[in-house]
């Protein structure tokens, strides 16, 4: 298995070098808050521009009676295209703040169009000299400027168009509303919105003014409104594409093999063959790391998979890549020996995020004081009919794997597949035949006949090296009995034992340590204060409950960490988290999408060269 990886990772070297290089690069330039502040100058510069060209009493100078005498079209070209390069301005300056190097190409341009503009059609000289002081800035500091583009797709140009639309023709209605004296007669809010309509595709509207002057800024700045939409949208949707995050099957068949040599080190490595995460391995090829580029954040989840000496070096690949294209760098969920590399590697920092449950099978037993609760509603669940099987994917049918991912594709509840960081999103793929799952199934009731949908909950466990499992799947019928989730997990904790699986993963928990010390006698009241939040967030989010239920099986505590790069993008990798994990969807509306899976099963795919 080693000759392929070696072979391969030879052909990578010319990369690893240019990104050595690129590293050096960055780690040359000495003024990281700069693309912040040059960002932040180009926004207030565009919006300026924005209120020059709409608002006629921003323009009045001292030199405005001999600007009234320059040609009128002159004039209200200028108008207008001040007001499309302020559009554009604002448009990039986010871009600019993330380094991006085609952003600062572009602004580059703009700026002296802007001054120019501005010095043709009002003698603003302040305002063109701070334009131009500002390209001077980014061409002196031109090398804090190097990111690349973020992976896109063509909907981009889908949601351009929409939020370009609805910006231009709220400008639209103001340019037209603020020029209301030299009307002629007095047009309705459907005539204005008339108009804007008719301007931005270059026609003249049913309003007419009193001065022709007036009426050609008018037209002049709604046309451009309408170019800025149009240029805008057809660069995004005719520029190259570039796909999604994927799993290549090259990639899955070298995670696999470092999976299955180094697999038993972290519970959530598995959860690196998600197919739609993305994947880098060290130089020498014996580590990985996969992650997804969420909103600018490249987010990580688990600890590294491979070897842990060459943990150092996909390390070093991550943040290079993070750096090419200024991407925020996280890590979710990683574990203490994971977070101390990270941090000592990287010189990130780190914070904890919650407890990962895990229980011992040798030990679980469900008798004693500690476990009544739970052999009670085990013992009442089991009266009401429900048995439960414990097996492994692979000695499932077709048809039972079908049955299985249709009914917890169902009983999501939701029209997204949620999960990111511990889940894998797929179940029955020929690959994860060593998955565990566990159906609850209940039988008819007396003198009723057997109708074959008796499925009533499943859970989906991963493998975890040789001798454990992680769950990544709980669903259960909605209006089946309370209790069905602790059967499930009693009868694997009981029957897994002779798969020769020791160890068992449950949910995670989120900040468990705080709920849990928060309701000890003496907390003080910031740690109060602090749970009380939690518990109120649980209302929407299941951060109490997981703890209790999980505490239910008496596991050991294994805590985890985010890892991150600085405290001010914890708010951003917070928002990036939540879509990864789907909590938030942003994208098309339901018209728009494409239609969702009805199953979790997918069709059936030959083993990639399983690693023995």
């Amino acid at each position: 298995m080693s000759a392929p990886v070696s072979a391969e990772t030879t052909s990578d070297a010319p990369r690893h070098r240019g990104l050595q290089a690129l590293r050096s690069q960055a780690a040359a330039v000495p003024r990281a808050w700069l693309p912040g502040a040059v960002g932040y100058a180009c926004l207030a510069i565009g919006l300026i521009d924005i209120a020059v060209a709409l608002s006629p009493r921003l323009r009045l100078t001292r030199v405005h009676t001999v600007v009234g005498q320059l040609p009128g079209g002159t004039t209200s070209l200028a108008a207008a295209g001040t007001l499309m390069v302020g559009m554009l301005l604002v448009l990039l300056a986010h871009a600019l703040r993330r380094r991006k190097a085609r952003a600062w190409r572009a602004v580059c341009v703009l700026l002296p169009v802007g001054a120019a503009l501005h010095l043709l059609r009002w003698h603003q000289f302040g305002q063109a000299v701070v334009s131009l002081a500002l390209l001077a800035v980014m061409l002196v500091h031109r090398r804090e400027f190097y990111a690349k583009a973020d992976p896109r797709t063509r909907w981009r140009a889908v949601a351009a168009f929409v939020l370009l639309g609805a910006v231009s023709v709220g400008l639209g209605l103001v340019v037209v509303s603020v020029r209301w004296k030299a009307e002629v007669g007095d047009p309705s809010l459907f005539q204005r919105l008339e108009q804007v309509g008719y301007g931005l595709f270059g026609f003249e509207g049913p309003i007419h003014y009193t001065s022709d002057r007036i009426g050609d800024l008018v037209g002049y700045s709604l046309g451009a409104l309408g170019l800025v939409t149009a240029l805008s949208t057809a660069y995004l949707a005719l520029r190259p594409e570039k796909p999604e995050p994927e799993l290549t099957p090259e990639d899955e068949v070298r995670v696999r093999e470092l999976l299955a040599r180094h697999g038993r080190r972290d519970s959530l490595g598995y959860f690196a063959l998600r197919r739609d995460k993305s994947v880098l391995f060290s130089p020498t090829g014996k580590a990985a790391i996969s992650y997804r580029v969420v909103s600018g954040v490249m987010l990580a989840s688990g600890d590294p998979v491979g070897d842990v000496e060459a943990w150092p070096g996909a390390i070093k690949v991550f943040m290079a890549t993070a750096r090419e294209h200024a991407w925020a760098p996280a890590v979710m969920g990683c574990s203490e020996v994971g977070g101390e590399v990270w941090t000592r590697e990287a010189g990130l920092d780190a914070i904890e995020l919650g407890d990962e449950a895990i229980v011992d099978t040798a030990a679980f037993s469900l008798s004693g004081r500690a476990m009544r609760n739970v052999r009670q509603m085990v013992k009442r669940i089991e009266r009401n009919g429900y048995s439960c099987k414990v097996r492994r994917v692979g000695d499932l049918t077709l048809e039972e794997k079908r049955q299985i991912g249709d009914a917890a594709a169902r009983w999501r509840g939701t029209d997204t597949e949620r999960g990111f960081s511990m889940a894998l999103g797929r179940f029955g793929d020929a690959g994860d035949d060593d998955c565990v799952v566990v159906t609850a199934h209940k039988a008819p009731e007396e003198g009723q006949p057997a109708t074959g949908d008796d499925l009533k909950a499943v859970l989906h466990f991963v493998p975890w090296g040789e001798d454990g499992i992680s769950l990544e799947l709980m669903r259960r019928d909605r209006e089946a009995d309370p209790g069905l989730n602790e059967l499930l997990i009693v009868a694997a904790l009981q029957e897994v034992g002779a798969m020769g699986v020791r160890r068992v993963s449950l949910n995670f928990a989120m900040f468990r340590s705080a709920l849990a010390r928060g309701e000890r006698i003496g907390a003080g009241p910031v740690l109060r204060a602090w749970r009380g939040l939690l518990v109120f967030l649980s209302r929407w989010f299941q951060i109490e409950s997981l703890y209790k239920f999980n505490a239910k099986f008496q596991p050991t505590w294994e805590p985890r960490f985010l890892v991150y790069q600085h405290t001010r993008d914890l708010p951003r990798i917070g928002f990036a988290a939540m879509q990864a994990e789907a909590f938030i969807t942003l994208g098309m509306p339901r018209f728009g999408r494409k239609r969702q899976r009805q199953g979790l099963m997918q069709e059936p795919v030959a083993p990639l060269g399983k690693a023995a």
